[in-house]
């Protein structure tokens, strides 16, 4: 069997947060989920109107914009091109002062900026095991003393009913987005496939995303400068071992 351990590349990653992402993004992620997951980050990172709050790997701002709504103070690193022109007309839109930045989550180039930052919607994991570190130690950089860190990903114990590979199908009038995803119990990395057939083209590309579990978390996070870590299930719900997601808190 061929296991997938090579980490993306930024061209890879371009390519799958791409046009195609964004077409068919409010069919996965409508407006009322995402105000729901808005409130939920609100609460778990118990932020107040002016704090500063950074998103890595934002998108095209779903969450970035609300949180701005309310208040915050935000700023939203991508790496895609596409999906940040889409997030500042939105918040152009919406009226709200919003920072973008394009860059690579593995440096940044804030220091003891934020009262808080998160990676929501299984935005860690993209890298090898190192960089994946990287990425933590960059955010915790990032962060004021007593700043908090927020990461959801998908609880890998959930993952064991499934059966390997699963289909993922997603259809905007004629267009198609098909997923064919494969969880890998040896390297613990969910490796999916994507075909995108829209306009009359067929696309293809791959996403391939190591699936921490909580006492990993608090072994990286503590190493990269925190004190204290916490576990929730999702949405700030309690954790349960076959709930869908692993949401982590880490306090600086």
């Amino acid at each position: 069997m061929d296991h997938e351990t090579t980490p993306h590349s930024i061209p890879e990653l371009e390519s799958y947060f791409s046009e195609d992402y964004l077409y068919f993004a409010d069919l996965v992620n409508p407006p009322e989920r995402s105000d729901r997951e808005v409130e939920a980050i609100w609460k778990l990172l118990s932020l107040g109107h002016g704090n500063s709050v950074l998103e890595l790997g934002c998108g095209y701002g779903r969450i970035t914009n609300r949180l701005a709504e309310k208040g915050a103070r935000v700023t939203g690193l991508d790496i895609s091109p596409s999906l940040l022109k889409k997030a500042e007309a939105d918040a152009a839109e919406r009226r709200v002062d919003v920072e973008y930045t394009r860059g690579d989550m593995r440096s940044l180039p804030w220091r003891d900026r934020f009262d808080a930052a998160f990676l929501w919607y299984t935005t860690f994991g993209y890298f090898d095991e190192a960089d994946n570190e990287r990425v933590l130690h960059e955010a915790a950089a990032s962060l004021r003393k007593g700043g908090r860190l927020l990461i959801d990903q998908i609880n890998r114990f959930s993952l064991l009913r499934e059966q390997s590979p699963t289909y993922e199908i997603v259809q905007r009038d004629n267009d198609l987005r098909i997923d064919i995803i494969n969880n890998d119990a040896l390297t613990d990395r969910r490796n999916s496939e994507r075909i995108v057939v829209r306009g009359g083209c067929v696309r293809r590309m791959r996403l391939s995303i190591r699936q921490y579990g909580f006492s990993e978390c608090v072994r990286m996070l503590r190493s990269a400068g925190f004190d204290s870590v916490e576990a929730y299930g999702q949405e700030g719900e309690d954790f349960t071992s076959y709930g869908p997601r692993l949401v982590v808190v880490a306090y600086k």
